[in-house]
């Protein structure tokens, strides 16, 4: 009897492992990996004869399969000669299909008997030990499944693909270690223990061959940096092989903006160290010489374009260095040019005439020959929820118009501050159907439209707050604008709903409204806590309706008319004495604001604004004019006036500098107006004043900033008895923001880019500078009121005193009685100040000297929406002004 026989064995989950060429392996893998792919038989033992005729072939060991597919899978048959060649193919044949994991063949005499075990079926694939990259992340690179025979070649083949999938990822030393659990009924779990490991980071960056710039320079351009324990946030300091490539480009393109027209990268080399832990990144780069301009001109073979006047408007001049992105710059003006000319295929080629003798590099400019185009379609793509039309009327090009590449830019700009679609937003040009037509392809990616912003909260300004409001910038899929809002807390109550429809039975005309109504409980410090209390209460309520209508493509003009019906009122058991609102209780400042009155104004505003996006601005600017008339009707008259802008620069590298300004002004139709008293006051009531602080002005406290009037209770001094100073306790002083009537705010902020893991995030901090002031009211009445005395009298008798009658009576001035204390053998009289009745009154901040602060801020699409952040500084204030640190703001998208 002769055999041919190739053991694989099963090994039980539990056995030691081995590496296998840097993949670890169970002792089962690892034996069969160090074996040849297709197993050879072994050699037939000398007694047995070298060739015989098959009698019969039988099949032993099968479990799923039919003997008959056993033997398709060979090229035994009965009755055929068969060498030891042919045997040792056989077991070639079956170990190939891998569904085997142990074959052996007996022969007698020219009976064959084929034994073999199956390989076992899979049961279930389990991953352990997998932490950073989650299940959904990797079982898609598993061709393995459920119900699938298993292979050793295909379980290598898997750790392979996992090990790659932690490469991208950066984990250069995760390993991967398959293990197989073996079950009753031929099956098995096949498990893969994942040892990610720390994520591989380039511990350094070496550069040869570099001697006009130094490392750190040459390094600062690569997005690729140095891992260092002050950049635990950045995204950069891990290897990543696309990055490399990338760096190789930007080393070039900042040796070609310098002047170095032959700079070339010659080697990049990343080298794992021996732990496996870091990479260390080497280029050797050859610099080159430095060129200049030489000649540079424009030719064109367009009629409509001479070439002598673009050549007058080129950026470079001969002699100026070299610089490649000022040549790309110019490529670009000059089709753009071309474009706004109609010439929307005007191919603009340089043809560089390099002079390696002078070191000069001439340029010629050549705009070749086009055809004028036309528009002859515009399409939009992907939009599900928003309507055609929506997209198509911010279009400033349609079928038919003469190309032109402004238009097209504007129409980009327009769509994008829509803000119904994913920024980055491009309106493609493809060919239409001839030479001269075009087509104008806008694919769009909507995103959500509607905020829904929730907030509850404790402050120590309105204590226990509750906010609510629901915002669709998008309703219907029509463009327009729905929102409502409903607001609560210790302090202000308020709910308001708005319309908003861009678009006018079609027509380029905005028309709107809102109705709301408004409680607010006004507030003013207690002393130096957090304290405060309710002074006036304000009840609002009205409706506004607002037209818009363009005048030129970035200028428009905003109408409105606004009714309200306001009614202030005090509190008569803290602020009246015999049913009349009391000055020496509340201030004659709070008993003049209350009343009921009517205010009927109608407005204006002009608008220039030709920023890229009205949401998100990188550039352009806006300017706003806006003026208010009361008094058509109602008890209110007076003419408010604001002036407001912005500016914005993208400053590259996504960098954005933002300037803004604003400034107001209301002045009274009424002429002088008295108090009850008959005292003059200020013409504007203190509800319809300007007011400033946070938000407008951070670093300062809500009404923070401005005209204020502080009055300090008095009290005997301990150390001088007689004498009465302000008591410096809490709750003891009372701080009422009166505002103004003209007002100015200033912010200077820099937005500052992060890497892409943050942008990812949403994360956009800035810093910013704020200055602003509010001032102009007539100095507000403030006498000192000297508070009372008490006077007890009565009897004596054996040394004690008994009363029989107290009294009390305004004191002749601030801790000072008319008359002092007395007393007889059988009689007494006390006379004393009674402590914190008596107080001053102070007016501060009626000043337009500018408050200043300085902070960082940052931006946050949380998953709980957008969230703000704001960490300000106060360095310029004016006594009595009112400062705050920190403040935020949280809301959400849907």
């Amino acid at each position: 009897m002769m055999s041919s026989k190739r053991q694989r064995p099963i090994v039980a989950a539990l056995l030691a492992t081995t590496m296998i060429g840097g993949v670890c392996a169970s002792p089962a893998l690892a034996q069969d990996s160090a074996q040849p792919a297709a197993p050879v038989a072994q050699p037939v033992p000398a007694a047995v004869a070298p060739a015989g005729t098959i009698s019969s072939v039988t099949v032993t060991g099968q479990q799923r399969l039919e003997p008959g597919t056993v033997l398709s899978y060979t090229k035994l048959r009965v009755g055929q000669p068969y060498t030891q060649e042919l045997l040792d193919q056989a077991l070639r044949d079956l170990y190939e299909t891998e569904l085997f994991a142990d074959v052996q063949i007996r022969n007698d005499n020219g009976a064959l008997t084929i034994e073999i075990r199956e390989n076992p079926v899979i049961n279930r694939i389990v991953l352990e030990g997998n932490k950073r990259l989650k299940d959904d992340k990797i079982r898609p690179e598993i061709k393995l499944s459920p119900r699938q025979i298993y292979t050793r070649s295909k379980v290598r083949a898997d750790v392979a693909r996992i090990i790659e999938l932690y490469r991208r990822q950066g984990r250069f030393a995760a390993t991967v270690e398959p293990k197989m659990v073996q079950l009753d009924q031929n099956r098995v779990d096949i498990v893969f223990e994942i040892s990610e490991g720390p994520k591989s980071k380039v511990r350094q960056i070496n550069i040869i061959g570099n001697d006009k710039f130094d490392d750190g320079e040459l390094r600062s351009q690569m997005v690729t940096k140095q891992s260092r324990w002050f950049r635990i946030f950045s995204s950069g300091t891990s290897y990543d092989p696309d990055r490399l490539a990338y760096d190789q480009q930007k080393l070039r393109q900042y040796y070609l903006t310098q002047g170095y027209a032959d700079f070339r990268v010659i080697s990049a080399v990343a080298e794992l160290t021996p732990d496996k832990q870091d990479f260390i990144i080497t280029y050797v780069v050859e610099e080159g010489q430095r060129y200049k301009f030489g000649d540079v001109k424009v030719e064109s073979d367009i009629r409509d374009l001479s070439g002598a006047t673009l050549t007058k408007t080129l950026p470079m001049k001969k002699g100026d260095w070299y610089n490649a992105k000022q040549v790309e710059d110019t490529v670009d003006t000059l089709s753009e040019t071309a474009g706004l000319f109609g010439y929307a295929f005007a191919e603009v080629q340089p043809d560089f005439n390099r002079d390696k003798d002078s070191l000069t590099m001439g340029i010629d400019f050549r705009i070749g020959n086009a055809p004028r185009v036309y528009v002859e379609r515009v399409d939009v793509n992907g939009n599900t929820l928003t309507q055609d039309k929506v997209v198509r009327r911010e279009f400033r090009l349609a079928e038919g118009d003469a190309f032109n590449s402004f238009l097209v830019k504007r129409s980009r700009d327009r769509i994008n501050s829509l803000g119904f679609f994913q920024e980055k937003l491009e309106i493609e040009q493809k060919p239409g159907s001839a030479p001269d037509r075009i087509v104008l392809e806008t694919n769009v990616q909507e995103k959500s439209t509607g905020e829904l912003s929730l907030s509850a909260g404790f402050s120590s300004l309105e204590r226990f707050i509750v906010a609510a409001s629901i915002t669709q910038r998008n309703f219907r899929g029509k463009g327009q604008e729905l929102r409502t809002s409903v607001n609560y807390s210790s302090y202000s109550k308020s709910i308001e709903l708005g319309f908003t429809e861009p678009y006018f039975m079609d027509k380029n005309i905005a028309l709107g409204g809102d109705i709301y109504r408004r409680d607010l409980n006004s507030f003013r410090y207690l002393g130096n806590s957090n304290d405060r209390d309710t002074t006036y209460k304000q009840t609002t309520t009205g409706f506004q309706v607002r037209a818009g209508v363009p005048i030129t493509e970035f200028m428009s003009l905003a109408l409105r008319y606004s009714l309200n019906l306001d009614d202030v009122t005090l509190d008569e058991d803290t602020y009246y004495t015999n049913g009349v609102c009391d000055p020496i209780l509340a201030g004659r400042y709070l008993c003049d604001a209350i009343g009921k009155r009517t205010t009927s104004s109608l407005g204006y505003s002009l608008i220039y604004d030709n920023r890229d996006n009205r949401i998100r601005a990188t550039r352009g600017h806006n300017v706003v004019l806006s003026q208010d008339f009361a008094g058509l009707g109602g008890s209110v008259k007076y003419i408010r006036t604001r002036l407001n802008g912005s500016k914005f620069w993208a400053l590259g590298g996504g960098f954005i500098f933002s300037l803004s300004g604003e400034g107001g002004y209301i002045h009274s139709l009424e002429g002088d107006r008295r108090d009850a008293s008959g005292q003059l006051v200020d013409p504007i009531r203190l509800t319809d004043r300007f007011f400033l602080g946070n938000p407008q002005i951070r670093g300062f406290d809500i009404r923070g900033i401005g005209p204020r009037v502080k009055r300090f209770y008095m009290v005997e001094d301990p150390d001088n008895p007689g004498t009465y100073i302000r008591n410096s306790g809490n709750n003891n002083v009372r701080d009422d923001a009166l505002g103004g009537k003209i007002y100015y705010l200033a912010r200077a902020e820099v937005e500052i880019p992060l890497g892409s893991g943050a942008r990812e995030m949403g994360l956009r901090p800035s810093v910013f500078v704020d200055v602003g002031a509010v001032a102009g009211l007539r100095d507000p009445q403030t006498t000192p009121y000297p508070g009372l005395c008490s006077i007890v009298s009565g009897t004596v008798a054996g040394g004690v005193k008994t009363p029989t009658s107290s009294t009390s009576e305004r004191a002749a001035g601030l801790g000072a009685c008319s008359t002092g204390s007395s007393a007889t053998p059988t009689t007494y009289t006390d006379v004393t100040y009674l402590d914190g009745t008596g107080f001053q009154e102070v007016y501060l901040g009626d000043t337009l000297k500018p408050r200043v602060s300085v902070g960082f801020g940052v931006n946050w699409n949380s998953p709980f929406g957008p969230f703000r952040i704001d960490i300000a500084k106060a360095l310029l204030k004016e006594p009595g002004d009112d400062t705050q640190l920190i403040s935020f703001n949280v809301g959400t998208q849907f």
